[in-house]
């Protein structure tokens, strides 16, 4: 892991919603809450993991951090400035510094556009100035950086393997020589075997350009590979949050539990002899989450407190916190007495 620096990029409340419009003669509008008054500080150099479900608000928080969805609330604080407040030309230039590598590489590129004008598009907003020269060897040089040969720059998307494109999307969310990226699921659509040789060239990018990453995925055992610390997400809340030892080898919710127990181990040997906390029931809609803690309907150690109070992050320790009414070594305590009644739906 590269050194960690000082805190640059400080999430403050912040909350997205989307209006939903019914069909009909008298349309019922509703409201998605996707992301949940979120707040965390991210250092400069570091890789925060955000983990969860699908549809637990996890794509909608990095978009909205970047304002490629506008939040609802709260505050994006970048480097003591808040990108809300900021100007569209203000806006502009600050994304210089903020860049993202989108889930599907393929559906991310322009077809009707070459490898070498895909990854110069954002040098004509950033950097206009350059002459067609002085783009094309930036181009070549970061299509070096993730592994593309610069002939391949006159070739067309649809001539690319899913690895080769997402190496494209790399590159063109590199070129800028931006200090934060989102990375929205780069590997979830990639074979498993590519998946490793993606996420070592995030890894090597991250440490020859002191980058910093909000690595979102599903797949805890990449988080673990790449993260320092972690965000477990549930119905657009944040439900823990720790540094990646912490969460991983002591996970303080009963949420973060489940979702470790459900990961794949290499161990075969391991594997078959593991026992997995299995989760009843889907998550809720979030356009009527539950009241108080919006894991209850699902929790195997839920009590009458968790239907009235929503719980805040508690400390677990100086860096490590959990939102739960039975937080840390309390959640272990139930959700171990739970498994030995069979009070808990154990697989394996």
């Amino acid at each position: 892991m590269s050194e960690i620096k000082t805190e640059f990029l400080d999430v403050r409340h912040l909350s997205t919603e989307f209006k939903l419009k019914g069909k009909g003669f008298f349309p019922k509008v509703q409201t998605v809450k996707a992301v949940r008054d979120i707040s965390f500080t991210v250092r400069e150099g570091e890789t925060l993991g955000i983990v969860g479900e699908s549809g637990c608000g996890k794509s909608t928080l990095g978009r909205s951090i970047l304002r490629l969805v506008e939040p609802t609330a709260g505050q994006v604080v970048w480097q003591g400035r808040n990108l809300a407040e900021l100007s569209e030309a203000e806006m502009r230039r600050a994304r210089r510094d903020l860049s993202i590598i989108f889930q599907d590489p393929i559906a991310s590129l322009d077809p009707r556009m070459t490898v070498g004008e895909i990854i110069a598009e954002p040098l004509r907003v950033a950097e206009p100035g350059l002459s067609r020269a002085e783009r094309r060897a930036r181009v070549e040089k970061v299509m070096g950086e993730v592994g593309l040969v610069s002939d391949m720059i006159n070739r067309y998307p649809h001539e690319f393997s899913g690895g080769q494109a997402q190496r494209i999307g790399i590159a063109r969310a590199i070129i800028t020589e931006p200090k934060l990226i989102v990375c929205d699921e780069p590997v979830s659509a990639l074979d498993v075997s590519i998946q490793a040789q993606i996420v070592n060239l995030l890894a090597d990018l991250r440490r020859r350009r002191g980058l910093t990453l909000l690595f979102i995925s599903h797949d805890l055992s990449v988080v673990r590979l790449v993260s320092d610390r972690i965000l477990v997400l549930y119905l657009g809340r944040v439900v823990e949050e720790g540094t990646r030892a912490e969460v991983f080898e002591n996970p303080a919710h009963p949420y973060a539990r489940a979702l470790l127990s459900a990961a794949p181990i290499p161990d075969p040997a391991i594997a078959r002899t593991r026992r997995r906390t299995v989760l009843q029931g889907d998550p809720p809609s979030p356009v009527n989450p539950p009241s108080g803690c919006a894991f209850r309907t699902r929790c195997p150690i839920a009590e009458s407190v968790c239907a009235e109070v929503s719980p805040d992050l508690t400390p677990v320790s100086d860096t490590h916190r959990a939102a739960c009414h039975f937080a840390g070594e309390e959640a272990a305590r139930r959700m171990k007495a739970k498994e030995a009644s069979g009070l808990v739906a154990l697989a394996g």
